[in-house]
């Protein structure tokens, strides 16, 4: 049954978390499946995209529809999909924090403190690659297979109890007939390839595109932005900072893919965040991509992730040891991080195999808040408050501002 185990196990220490939260506020309650109306339909998919988007890349083994959809929002959020029915998916990607979940790491479901921080979800329909440092991972079904099976550390916990937790669907009737619809040539409808499909599916719908940037550029509001975040936005994709090689395109990322791209990028860099006893080395289980491919060059490079809605996805970096975007543009203003006690202690601007991007620049305090205004203006309200998007089971509360 379990097809994808080897795989899995191989890939398991590179992973990013699917899923952990903070235990404070998990609860082992378990609800009832909620009754979502659905409508078979041949049409397209309507991807209802924002203003200046391109059209995704829909995976030719996994065909979008509404009614895949909506099974995928309902497993995204099920308790029922950890091992002691505590957390979900949502549990370490929460909507009201543009799908991350404030925490420096993640925890997963039975307290296991992952080495990574939880990754944003925004417009990840648009990544060529996923996790922070695994160019292996290129589909969100192939994601969402590690957070489920993931061993070390436990994250949702399926290894080893299959049967049981596929039983727990299959015994509902809601579920047996929503993956009846959404899997109607398959004789065996519920299975790990098809619920990480249904959640690739409701996942790549977390598509964002409405912040005062987006309408200021795409739809007309020149006045949507504030003159600090205009400058910002010049300073931003400026030769003097450099930030726009890598978080550029529209999605602000590198590794952007969709029907109209031609070439495969995947990007990963270091960015001289740490540099131990001057060596270049990084701490122990977050070496990056070089953890994949053991070649030196590749110590400390991560994959540069979308800045859409960065606002709301503190604290930051691989292992979220950047608490602030002010302390983030510190760094690169440095061309480093020095770290002068600890185990860690280091200069990350002498970083060996620090990108050739990460050079140091000069700002005023004036020209440094401008930048995070502009990076504030990419904050999206309506992703965060989208009702399509949210807890079926009402178990997470949305973000304050959704309650205005």
């Amino acid at each position: 049954m379990l097809r994808y185990s080897i795989f899995i196990g191989f890939l398991w220490l590179l992973s990013a978390c699917g899923g952990g939260s903070d235990g404070a506020n998990s609860t082992a309650t378990v609800t009832e499946t909620p009754l979502i109306a659905t409508e078979t339909t041949q049409e397209p998919f309507d991807w209802q995209l924002p203003s200046g988007f391109p059209q995704p890349r829909e995976a030719e083994d996994n065909p979008m529809s509404d009614v895949k959809v909506q099974l995928g929002r309902l497993l995204f959020y099920d308790t029922r999909l950890s091992v002691n029915n505590v957390q979900s998916c949502g549990s370490c990607h929460h909507q009201s924090k543009a799908f991350t979940d404030g925490l420096t790491t993640a925890v997963g479901t039975t307290g296991e403190v992952h080495p990574r921080n939880s990754m944003g979800l925004t417009n990840v329909i648009y990544n060529s690659r996923f996790n922070w440092a695994n160019s292996l991972i290129k589909s969100l079904p192939q994601q969402a297979m590690i957070p489920m099976f993931g061993e070390f550390p436990i994250e949702l916990g399926w290894s080893g109890h299959e049967t049981e937790m596929l039983d727990r669907l299959k015994y509902d009737a809601i579920y047996q007939d929503l993956f009846a619809q959404a899997f109607p040539d398959s004789t065996d409808s519920i299975h790990e390839g098809t619920i990480t499909k249904a959640i690739g599916a409701f996942v790549s719908t977390f598509i964002s595109g409405n912040s005062a940037y987006d309408k200021a550029l795409y739809q007309n509001q020149p006045n949507a932005t504030s003159e600090s975040a205009k400058r910002g936005l010049a300073l931003f994709f400026s030769e003097r900072l450099e930030c726009f090689h890598c978080h550029g395109s529209f999605n602000f990322a590198q590794g952007t893919t969709h029907d109209g791209t031609v070439f495969d990028e995947a990007e990963f860099h270091n960015n001289g965040l740490y540099n131990i006893n001057g060596t270049g080395a990084y701490p122990p289980g977050n070496q990056g991509l070089w953890e994949l491919t053991q070649k030196q060059q590749d110590i400390g490079r991560f994959r540069p992730p979308t800045l859409r809605n960065i606002e709301l996805t503190a604290p930051y970096m691989h292992d979220g040891s950047v608490a602030t975007l002010e302390e983030v543009l510190d760094i690169y203003a440095r061309g480093g991080r020095l770290i002068t006690e600890g185990e860690f202690a280091g200069d990350g601007a002498k970083n060996p195999f620090k990108s050739e991007l990460i050079n140091g620049f000069v700002l005023t305090e004036q020209e440094k808040q401008d930048v995070v205004n502009f990076l504030k203006s990419l904050t999206d309200w309506t992703f965060v408050c989208e009702e399509r998007f949210s807890d079926p089971y009402g178990n997470s509360p949305p973000h304050p501002n959704c309650l205005q």
